[in-house]
Order: C-alpha cells, then structure tokens, then sequence
C-alpha cells in the first residue's frame, strides 16, 4: 500500500503525515520547488519534483500514477479539487468523493474501505482543498485516513 498526493497545505499533507504515522509508504509529485502555499514542502516528505513548477501537471501525474483518487472535501469541488476529478475522469481512474458536509465520518470510513476492496487500489492518491480554502479539512482527512483498518482491507 502506499499513499500519495501533491504535498500541498490541507488535505494532500493531511494524507502524508497519515501513511507516515500509520507506516504507509508515501510519495506523489509536486511542482519545482517543491512549491506549497506555505513554502517549500520540507525534505522530510518522500515527495518527488517535476520540471514543471505547474501544478495543474502535479495533479495530473499523481491521478495517473495512482490506482485511484480519493477527494475529500467540503461542499462542491472547486479548483485544483475539481481539476481532480475532471483528470481522473480523463484517466479513466477510480475517484471516490467524499463530501462531509453530506456524510459522517463512520459512513466516510465505511464507503472508502469499500470503494479501496472493489478498485484493488494499492497506491491511493488523495486529493482535496487547500488549509487555506478549508480550515477544517487537514483533521478531517488525517482522522479518516487514520481510521480506516488498512490490514483489513482485502484486494
């Protein structure tokens, strides 16, 4: 199993800290620079930097890199969130969206050990807002992420 994302602020360093406590190996893309909306993502984190310093590119390469995109979000896809799903569609690639303003946390773990079981998925990409655009969304992934029984899950 390994987890991956874009390194950003929010959900995609939510999913990295969580494969890191968990002891998931963890990696992704993200631009040149290792550009964040904080400063650069630090060494610490198995990330790998592209050419590009372009993160629609980022966003690309870690849907098709991935068995699939798990996003994680507030309401309605918006931006880089909506990019996404619009990618993974065009990659023909699993995507589960889980909106927490439509589901509790028990139905959100639930639905993403399923949806991980029916799509065999060994390096998940995970995908949502940025801390800024979302306050609430770092906890929300990390205590998901961290609730799911990874060596339950059969594939």
């Amino acid at each position: 199993m390994k987890i991956i994302s874009g390194g950003q602020t929010g959900a995609d360093r939510a999913a990295l800290d969580a494969a890191i406590e968990l002891g998931i190996s963890h990696g992704g893309w993200l631009p040149r620079g290792r550009t964040t909306e904080d400063g650069p993502l630090p060494l610490s984190y198995s990330l790998q930097e592209l050419d590009s310093d372009r993160y629609r590119e980022r966003t690309e390469k870690n849907v098709v890199e991935s068995d699939g995109t798990m996003i994680v979000a507030f309401g309605p896809l918006t931006g880089g969130t909506s990019l996404t799903e619009s990618l993974a569609v065009k990659h023909d690639r699993p995507c589960l969206i889980l909106d927490f303003n439509e589901i509790s946390m028990d139905e959100a773990v639930d639905a993403a050990v399923k949806w991980l079981e029916k799509n065999t998925i060994l390096t998940l990409n995970v995908a949502g807002p940025r801390a800024s655009g979302e306050p609430r969304i770092y906890k929300t992934v990390h205590h998901l992420l961290l609730a799911i029984d990874w060596d339950g899950i059969t594939r």
